[in-house]
């Protein structure tokens, strides 16, 4: 309504409404953003309650199922109104409980009918009399710790499997912390030196602890008002996104085939890796998504990237031993991004994991020939689950013999003590993106 246009709290209920129909949460937060009217603290309210939101909501479920006496009755911007109200009362200290009731109250009174305003009037003033319910009732393991870390059970079902207890806690631990702001500096202009100097005039400056080129900002304007964006001296990625370009052996002059690359943050890394004198043929299947890629070429003042709208399944014979470099960053269920892109945790399932799980086959088959003899073929994805990383890798190199697996090597030796070959990284390692690389070398 327009009276509640430019409140945070109202505008978080109509994103959560928009991410409930399908919309990504950060393009759907961005967009609300650019078309209100909102102050800086408003504007980081409003992204506090809608991630907050997707971050808990099995939790803030739990704490409201004996509140709702008919939640499949109740509209979904009522549930979303609630969610909004116990996440702030659960999760964010500083907001009085006597405004949360106030504001949420209002927004009932003014999108609904006198009904509703009751009804939530009286879900908030039972539950501020009841208290939290605890977790403990939940008897099965599986389901409290689901519940608790608000991710679906299949998923802590597998990580369980996969890593044991013990690890599993640490990751869903880590996945609820706040994502830092990361960034992957492009010295193409000026030194990584100088583009440093310039962001530390904005913001708080560290030095990321995996990536050569990478940066963690913080205390400072959105990125896209940086003078060093804007100048294409630096891109968003998170810091394990950047390790792939630095475990490829990439030198000037090669040629590489990026086969799902939209929207390019690695194509822009290979670009300035390969140099003027190399060339990057960059696929996806979405015209759309090529121009992202464009876009994000042209800011960063990179001449060397050629786009393409083609299916990295479908088969190119006038393309054989054509690449000395080839990096499938694989279509994934994106369980590694829990943290950044919390939605993902209630929409993928498992046999989402074992379909993708053939997709990925699929174009590392296809892409195989592609390569020339000696060359490098770069797997990565960022979820955490065997099926799509380990066991994709292994059911490859058992299809195409004349591949054989490398040790993923880091410019800062991330884990280099490890008895593996390929690598897996986990968000609780540092504070960064689930993510895996694999390097396997065409010797025939």
């Amino acid at each position: 309504m327009t009276e509640l246009k430019n409140n945070p709290r109202d505008l978080a209920v109509d994103a959560l409404e928009s991410i409930d129909e399908g919309a990504y949460s950060n393009l759907e937060l961005n967009q609300v953003i650019q078309d209100a009217d909102l102050s800086e603290v408003d504007k980081h309210l409003l992204t506090e309650l809608v991630y907050g939101v997707l971050q808990h909501r099995l939790t803030i479920d739990f704490y409201l199922a004996n509140f709702l006496q008919r939640p499949e009755q109740t509209p979904r911007w009522v549930i979303n109104l609630l969610r909004t109200a116990i996440f702030q009362m659960e999760f964010l200290d500083r907001v009085p409980t006597f405004a949360i009731f106030n504001e949420t109250i209002e927004i009932a009174k003014r999108r609904g009918s006198d009904g509703v305003r009751k009804m939530v009037t009286g879900v908030l003033r039972s539950y501020q009399r009841q208290g939290t319910p605890s977790l403990d009732s939940i008897p099965d393991l599986t389901q409290r710790l689901a519940t608790e870390y608000s991710v679906a059970p299949w998923i802590v079902d597998q990580l369980m499997y996969e890593l044991g207890e013990d690890k599993c806690r640490k990751v869903l631990d880590s996945i609820n912390q706040p994502a830092h702001l990361s960034v992957r500096m492009n010295p193409i202009q000026r030194s990584t030196a100088a583009i440093r100097q310039s962001l530390s005039e904005e913001y708080d400056v560290q030095e990321s602890l995996l990536a050569t080129d990478g940066l963690r900002l913080q205390n400072g304007p959105g990125l896209a008002q940086s003078a060093s964006f804007q100048a294409g001296e630096v891109i968003a990625q998170d810091e394990s996104a950047m390790l792939v370009g630095e475990t490829m052996q990439l030198a000037t002059g090669q040629k590489v085939l990026d086969a799902c690359a939209a929207p390019g943050g690695k194509t822009t890394q290979l670009a300035q890796k390969v140099g003027p004198d190399g060339q990057v043929i960059a696929w996806d299947i979405y015209e759309s998504r090529t121009r992202l890629i464009q876009q994000n070429a042209r800011r960063m003042h990179l001449t060397n990237i050629v786009t393409e709208v083609h299916d990295a399944t479908t088969p190119c014979p006038e393309l054989k031993e054509e690449f000395d470099r080839i990096l499938v960053d694989a279509p994934c269920s994106g369980i590694g991004l829990l943290r950044r892109k919390p939605e993902t945790r209630y929409l993928k399932s498992k046999k989402d994991s074992s379909d993708l799980h053939r997709v990925q086959l699929d174009i590392l088959d296809n892409v195989a020939s592609m390569l020339k003899v000696g060359g490098i073929l770069t797997y990565s994805t960022c979820t955490m689950l065997r099926k799509e990383n380990q066991m994709t890798i292994d059911e490859f190199l058992t299809q195409h013999p004349e591949f054989e697996l490398l040790k993923t090597q880091t410019d800062k030796k991330v884990k280099a003590d490890r008895t593996d070959l390929s690598l897996n990284i986990y968000p609780d390692d540092f504070g960064s993106d689930g993510f895996f690389i694999a390097n396997m070398k065409k010797v025939k």
